[in-house]
């Protein structure tokens, strides 16, 4: 029977066909057990392939994304069938403010400029949300699952990395084709930095930690290290560079006890002197003509070119067409996922650059900030803001209240690796591709179910 039907599949080039025993076996775990199910999808994630220019206008990443699709139905179908919901998720601060920003997606989905766009962007979003923090927050209650989260994760990414570097080193890591090379796991390198970067600091911990270990585990944690170390500089990705500086400093600032408020303070004190210099400090940016480039230091320097560099001048360009839009249309924005093809109109002449497009296939606004608040309104913008606030509040709270121990050290490696997002949030967002949503999502399940767990020591 299985040779007449591979017979068949081939004369008739129904390849579809084949994917029947995958979707079928897949169907058949999720009756088993849909935590590990999700847990492998997010296994899953480094390595799915990316479709570019697809029906769906957002474009997906498979096999990942239509596991979560299935799991979130599914989950879904549960919380209907028993008539409970993860009552502890939805009340943690993190999930409210999560809650609110599907609301606000959705209302401002009606409103939009392009609505099918946008209720097609709100769609993927509740299927990230859904499963990969308030499915995962009772998922993580265990604490073997929640340990296994961030090596499922880096060691499939360590595969995507050394797939990218052998293709690399064809062209000899050259900066131009390192936009590239990731693909097709990674659609560009910022995304692949970003991924680098908010695993990293779970590298670093693994490797040398003072914690025994056996000789091949710790071989393998050091090899682990080094490779996405060395996948993260050949990425050529400044953005991620200066967040795993970031985070450095703030997990520095977290081991020595410095509460969330006192660092806010800290920033705030810090950007108003920067406000208050800025003539000074805008007149060395614009003397600096240091392009980006294959020269480790140059690249770096050219960080703080708004002058000369095309990409730090197209983010500019970006950003000042997405403030337009929202001076346009302050409280509602012109929908979800809207950017890209709306943007256009309100570029000024002074600000484009040789990379410049009118054609809307040159991607978002380039921060995870301005972005909503051009396509959300000051709420959206504000509701991101609360979801920053919410989880280091929350997070360094738990942090210093927690003994020594695994889940204090993988609260911090979670909170180091939402640090670097959020800081690399400033230049790029990724909330809307699954490699970011599941980092992101995932870590703040594990935030809220380690201090649920905290909590439960304390009574």
């Amino acid at each position: 029977m299985v040779c007449l039907i591979t017979f068949a599949v081939v004369v008739t080039e129904s390849w579809w066909v084949m994917v029947i025993p995958a979707v079928l076996a897949a169907v058949y775990w999720a009756m088993v057990s849909l935590e590990t199910l999700l847990l492998f999808t997010v296994s899953l994630t480094p390595l799915s392939i990316t479709l570019k220019n697809v029906g769906f206008n957002v474009g997906l990443s498979l096999p990942a994304e239509l596991l979560l699709a299935g799991i979130t139905l599914l989950i879904l179908v549960r919380w209907l069938h028993s008539g409970s919901l993860p009552w502890k998720a939805i009340r943690h601060p993190i999930g409210v403010v999560l809650l609110l920003q599907i609301a606000w997606m959705f209302l401002t989905s009606l409103t939009s400029e392009m609505p099918l766009v946008s209720f097609k962007v709100l769609i993927r979003h509740i299927w990230f949300v859904i499963p990969l923090y308030f499915f995962l927050v009772k998922v993580f209650a265990s604490h073997r699952l929640r340990q296994a989260f961030f090596p499922l994760y880096a060691y499939p990414l360590a595969l995507a990395a050394i797939y990218t570097l052998v293709v690399h080193a064809g062209y000899g890591f050259s900066k131009e084709t390192s936009t590239w090379v990731s693909f097709p796991f990674y659609k560009e390198h910022t995304v692949y930095g970003m991924a680098l970067a908010f695993v990293l600091p779970y590298a670093m911990m693994q490797a040398w930690q003072k914690v025994p270990m056996k000789p091949l585990l710790r071989m393998l944690a050091m090899s682990l290290f080094a490779v996405l170390l060395l996948a993260i500089v050949l990425s050529y990705t400044r953005a991620a560079w200066l967040s795993v500086l970031g985070a450095a400093v703030f997990g520095f600032m977290l081991r020595l006890g410095i509460q969330w408020k006192q660092m806010v303070s800290v920033l705030l004190l810090s950007i108003g002197m920067l406000w208050l210099t800025q003539s000074m400090w805008m007149s060395v940016f614009t003397k600096n003509d240091t392009v980006s480039s294959e020269n480790f230091t140059e690249h770096v320097q050219s960080v703080s070119n708004i002058s000369t560099d095309a990409s730090n001048m197209e983010r500019i360009n970006r950003w000042h067409a997405a403030i337009s839009m929202f001076q346009d249309r302050p409280l509602v924005g012109w929908g979800p996922g809207t950017y890209q093809f709306q943007y256009a109109p309100f570029q000024h002449a002074s600000d484009l650059t040789i990379i410049s497009t009118n054609g809307g296939d040159m991607g978002n606004a380039h921060s995870e900030y301005i972005g909503p608040l051009a396509e959300q309104g000051w709420p959206g913008l504000l509701l991101i803001l609360a979801l920053v606030w919410t989880v280091f509040s929350q997070g360094s709270k738990t942090y210093h209240q927690l003994a020594a121990g695994k889940d204090k050290r993988l609260l911090m490696v979670a909170l180091m690796g939402l640090a670097t997002y959020f800081i690399h949030g400033f230049l790029n967002n990724f909330l809307d591709v699954d490699e970011g949503a599941v980092l992101v999502f995932g870590s703040c399940a594990m935030l809220v179910s380690i201090s649920q767990t905290a909590k439960k020591l304390a009574e």
